[in-house]
């Protein structure tokens, strides 16, 4: 975040920066932050620039040296110097420009708010005099789920990753609440819509709600239980830590990989913690090569590392480079394809693709201009059409074959 911008947010253990108002707050629950002054002398996790407020909730805005970002409000619309963060006697927060231009606001004037809160969970609430939420953040997750925090029906029903370290825009993962499952989704910028990569094994039946939660594990608190408890009855438990675990977050990664982070504050050198990863080498959930981008633009991936390049030639050793020529023409005549024995693509391990002949399947790829190009089981005649290619899983044999499409010149 750099000094002629900034993004609403809330930083895990430390750091608020929000926005409201409404019915007819008491002038001494009234404010107005200005985004001006000194920066914050912490580092965080995406190096960003920030300037602290004065509403806090331990541990939600502590002196600890390495901030996390947990919930903003105006992703991809970063304010600039001067501009201001409010809750007016109307109820509303916003977030305005210096000349006045809203650039998020709650929407909650006159609807009875009295007052604002930063709760001990990290829920940011506007509240009427009986104490019931009129606003809450919770309801309006980005990329974070804190626990007690849902994906619900009516509401948000997914998490969207961030771009990258220094772009705060949404990015192409998506971790979504489905009717029967929850599943991990990748959009690239080429394809007709997101295509799911990962699927929890559990099968659910008309979800309405999912929600992180933590909870003791025995009576003694001895290890607590980190889960996803389904309104449908089922849960998942995604890990185990051995001491109080009920200051977390489930993070969906720049990288599109599910992570949890755990604050404990009795471990002085390290207080946070990631205590479940959903894709890595040692996940019992799935590889490394089952994430799209994990080997750039194109790579064949086995046992967790990158082994090879797949060109005409053959396979060749694998580097950053790696990647199919550009097709720029539609013309069947100004491109053919060239075969990749033994390779799945990503997609074809969670979806199951179309039952047809190889034939038919290449057709299908050569009648699509964005085909970049497809992938086919000789054992089951299933057929997938590919937009990106990204990362190949080796197979052990050559009934999985992949064709890429490439320029005849």
């Amino acid at each position: 975040m750099s000094s002629s911008s900034a993004i609403f947010s809330l930083f895990f253990y430390l750091l608020v920066i929000f926005s409201i108002a409404n019915a007819q707050v008491p002038a001494d629950e009234t404010f107005k932050f200005v985004n001006e002054g000194e920066f914050g002398p912490f580092i965080n996790e995406y190096d960003a620039d920030y300037r602290m407020i004065s509403i806090f909730n331990s541990p939600f805005q502590q002196n600890e040296p390495n901030y996390r970002w947990v919930w903003e409000a105006n992703r991809g619309k970063p304010v600039r110097e001067n501009a201001t963060f409010s809750l007016g006697s109307d109820g509303n927060l916003v977030l305005a420009e210096a000349d006045g231009t809203v650039v998020w606001q709650s929407n909650t004037a006159n609807k009875g708010v009295v007052g604002f809160k930063l709760l001990p969970n990290g829920n940011v609430v506007l509240h009427d005099s009986k104490g019931n939420f009129i606003w809450r953040s919770f309801d309006y997750p980005t990329d974070t789920l804190l626990v007690g925090q849902s994906l619900r029906v009516g509401g948000v029903t997914k998490l969207v990753s961030r771009l990258s370290v220094k772009e705060n825009v949404d990015g192409p993962y998506s971790f979504v609440m489905e009717s029967n499952r929850l599943s991990l989704y990748y959009k690239s910028s080429n394809a007709p819509r997101p295509v799911v990569y990962f699927t929890f094994p559990v099968q659910f039946n008309s979800l309405k709600n999912v929600t992180f939660n933590a909870a003791s594990e025995t009576d003694e608190a001895f290890a607590y239980q980190l889960t996803l408890d389904s309104s449908s009855g089922g849960n998942l438990i995604l890990a185990r830590p051995k001491y109080n675990a009920t200051i977390s977050f489930l993070r969906l990664s720049i990288e599109g990989n599910l992570r949890i982070f755990t604050y404990y504050d009795k471990v002085d050198s390290q207080p946070t913690e990631e205590t479940f990863t959903l894709v890595d080498r040692d996940s019992i959930w799935e590889t490394e090569c089952q994430l799209p981008e994990r080997f750039g633009k194109l790579g064949v991936c086995d046992d967790n590392q990158c082994v090879a390049c797949p060109t005409e030639k053959g396979l060749i050793g694998w580097s950053k480079e790696c990647e199919a020529k550009k097709v720029t023409s539609c013309r069947p005549n100004d491109f053919h394809y060239y075969k990749v024995d033994g390779v799945d693509h990503y997609l074809s391990k969670y979806t199951r693709g179309t039952s047809t002949k190889i034939e038919a399947c290449g057709k299908k790829c050569t009648s699509d201009c964005k085909c970049l190009g497809y992938f086919y089981h000789q054992e089951t005649s299933r057929c997938w059409i590919a937009y990106d290619l990204k990362t190949l899983t080796k197979f052990p044999n050559s009934s999985h074959v992949g064709f890429i499409k490439v320029p005849n010149k």
